[in-house]
């Protein structure tokens, strides 16, 4: 197995404590949302593997000897790269409220950029590749969150409440017609209507969220980071959920979500494939986001580790690119054989612990081929990312 070095991404949304605090660095006074491990070619995990050639790119390694590195099984499913990309993720302030497609979705969208000419870096581009990115977020913090879209009803009570005049087309929309319809039909005017017209309304919804306070509070919290933006209104058709560390949050295809204060680990499939509803200065393609969404009311389906007699905690998932569970090492514990046939990255977030011979500190990480030794042994939190191949 190898240590992994790994990239922090400094996006603005992100915390300027949280990241630091976990890997016991000072903080440098600029926010720190996202560590990356993984393959992704954005940024790369490296590693140092002895021969004189110093750290190279995870990435590189891998299309040197996939088979090698990930096992027959797991290329011959999901091809020579690595199916996920494993994450910290510190949010300080709302991140964009977003959708991500199902694979026949993204596979179309890639295709027809491809085909109409889109440069991959314009910012009007939606499709960066032709993969699908379900996701699973796991507090280490107490975490918030919005997720699904909550029933109309209920919807359309939270906005009535505010007592705002422009908002009480919306709140007819959602009473007039059936659960599909009155959704798709209010988040269509709400990000179709007129921008300085919009900005008033939500300044006006904002101040009354502030006062009334309680169950406001959040959307009242988003406004201040994006004054006069429609994901604010957009915000409050969705649920908002609150984890406790150790619950986790898995989000599909077509699902309105945005993370909005916390530490967790994030793990995803290996795609960028974004679409924006708001709460950023971003692109927002709204007739391609409303060939997306899907406009169902859910109850957020909080997740809790499943424990197996190995001492394996797992969070199930409906999906194969990746698989994600956790290992809480007591003291006095036998090791763990963790030996498997596919790639795994083992990433440290409390205690001591070892994997083979390499002690690990919080936030440190290692990268374990296919059918490579692996035994994690000592005290501590260890989370295990894998695929099922």
């Amino acid at each position: 197995m190898d240590r992994l070095s790994n990239t922090v991404r400094p996006y603005a949304w992100g915390s300027t404590t949280a990241i630091p605090e976990l890997l016991g660095t000072p903080p440098t006074g600029e926010p720190q949302a996202e560590m990356w491990l993984g393959a992704h070619p954005g940024a790369p995990s490296r590693l140092d593997r002895g021969h004189g050639a110093g750290e190279q790119a995870l990435s590189d390694i891998i299309d040197a000897g996939p088979e090698a590195e990930l096992g027959t099984a797991t290329t011959r499913k999901f091809g020579p790269r690595l199916p996920f990309l494993l994450k910290l993720l510190a949010a300080g302030s709302p991140l964009s409220l977003q959708v991500h497609p199902d694979l026949d979705q993204a596979r179309q969208g890639f295709a027809d950029e491809e085909r109409r000419g889109v440069p991959v870096d314009a910012p009007h581009r939606n499709y960066k590749d032709a993969n699908h990115k379900p996701e699973l977020i796991c507090a280490l913090t107490p975490f918030e969150g919005l997720c699904g879209f909550r029933a109309p009803e209920e919807a359309a009570g939270l906005l009535a409440r505010l007592d705002v005049d422009a908002l009480k087309p919306y709140v007819d929309l959602l009473h007039a017609h059936p659960e599909e319809a009155a959704l798709r039909e209010v988040l269509t005017a709400v990000l179709g209507a007129d921008p300085d017209e919009m900005a008033a309304t939500v300044t006006e919804a904002a101040a009354a969220a502030d006062r009334l306070g309680g169950a406001y509070a959040p959307y009242a919290s988003i406004a201040r980071h994006y004054p006069g933006d429609p994901g604010v209104i957009a915000a409050m058709l969705l649920n908002h959920v609150q984890l406790q560390p150790g619950e986790a949050l898995f989000l599909g295809a077509g699902v309105p979500h945005a993370y909005l204060d916390g530490l967790g680990v994030e793990i995803m499939a290996n795609s960028d494939n974004v679409l924006r509803c708001g709460l950023t200065p971003k692109h927002v393609d709204v007739p391609e986001l409303l060939r997306i969404v899907r406009f169902e009311a859910t109850e957020p389906n909080i997740l809790r580790p499943e424990a197996s007699a190995s001492g394996e905690e797992l969070y199930e998932t409906p999906i194969d690119e990746f698989r994600l569970s956790r290992f809480t090492l007591a003291p006095g514990a036998a090791p763990r054989d963790l030996t498997t046939d596919t790639p795994q990255i083992l990433l440290c977030t409390a205690g001591a612990p070892r994997a083979g011979g390499l002690a690990l500190a919080p936030g440190g990480a290692v990268f374990v081929p296919a059918g490579e030794k692996a035994e994690l042994s000592g005290t501590g939190t260890v989370f295990r990312a894998t695929v099922v191949a």
